[in-house]
């Protein structure tokens, strides 16, 4: 188990957005006529690492929704990304700890959709094992629903996530062929990119056979805990064709660097029956390489703690991987 390592900034204080007062008023009026009145109390989401809007908003009785937005102009990545995920939160299995959507609407050039709000917190890092229980037996419950995915979810035309990986997530091969600019890494690592370029290389040839779905983006700031113990699963505009290991094996990442038995978790997790021997070691290579390559890129235009943030989790996912390897 690895010494606790925490992030830079806590994922519950990373965002960067808006305040209810700085949309336009059109949609604000728009949003208040579709609650029935202007809301009374709104709660801006700390967790992310974009700009779009993000909100519980409350009303006069008490009830509250979550409420999404973003320009179509100066923000349409992120329309375009919020429509895809009230696409898919409207076809995944009721039931399931996801929120659903209520209504959406485009006014003064911005798009907004409305979904459940989810009276829970970001988890804390170190994780407390209560909080990661919780969050291994929801994504258990998801992953086993999503094995054989609904047809309105197929007939999305989903991705998979072997291409993406292909065209976006391996990137040791391209460090160690020199087409891509080496990122810091500590003194050992740099003698292991034929190693890490290796690893990487398996996962598209691993997750080609998968037919089911996966969350693709499942990490600590994606997960809420209620006040019953229950944990959430939200932020589903990613959703691909993919094996259901990878995105625990992303998801313990955190779990690795709270000091906890993340190896042990990973076995013994429903999602990890059937994974290739090297699945994790795969994983935490691509990753590794994923984040460290993007950390490197230079100055984001989402939050300013997106590359610290992408450089903590690839150093955690590196750090991991090498103790397994025995690299160090």
């Amino acid at each position: 188990m690895a010494e606790i390592s925490l992030p830079p900034v806590p994922y519950d204080a990373t965002a960067l957005r808006p305040a209810w007062a700085r949309l336009p008023a059109a949609l604000r009026d728009a949003v208040a006529a579709r609650l029935g009145a202007p809301p009374t109390a709104v709660r801006v989401a700390g967790a992310g690492f974009t700009r779009g809007f993000a909100a519980v908003l409350e009303s006069a009785d008490g009830s509250r929704v979550f409420l999404k937005a973003a320009s179509l102009t100066d923000q349409r990545h992120l329309a375009d990304w919020y429509f895809r995920e009230a696409e898919i939160l409207g076809r995944l299995p009721v039931g399931l700890p996801v929120p659903r959507p209520r209504w959406a609407l485009t006014e003064a050039g911005w798009y907004a959709v409305c979904l459940d709000a989810v009276d829970g917190r970001t988890p804390a890092l170190p994780w407390e094992p209560a909080a990661l229980t919780a969050t291994l037996a929801a994504y258990a419950e998801l992953a086993a629903a999503l094995a054989a995915p609904p047809a309105e979810l197929v007939a999305l035309g989903l991705p998979h996530l072997a291409d993406l990986a292909r065209d976006d997530i391996l990137w040791w091969g391209e460090v160690a062929a020199a087409r891509e600019p080496a990122p810091e890494l500590p003194h050992w690592a740099t003698t292991r990119l034929p190693e890490l370029a290796a690893l990487e290389s398996r996962l598209p040839g691993y997750a080609a056979p998968a037919t089911g779905l996966i969350h693709c983006d499942l990490r600590v700031d994606n997960v809420l805990v209620d006040a019953g113990g229950r944990a959430w699963v939200c932020d589903w505009n990613w959703l691909c064709h993919g094996p259901a290991w990878f995105d625990l094996a992303g998801l313990l990442i955190t779990a690795y660097a709270s000091g906890l038995d993340a190896d042990a978790a990973f076995a013994a997790h429903p999602a990890a029956v059937g994974a290739p021997p090297d699945a994790l070691d795969v994983t935490l290579a691509a990753l590794a390489g994923y984040y460290l390559t993007a950390a490197a890129a230079g100055p984001s235009d989402a939050s300013a703690h997106l590359r610290p943030h992408q450089r903590w989790s690839g150093e955690r996912a590196l750090d991991w991987l090498a103790v397994r390897q025995g690299w160090r």
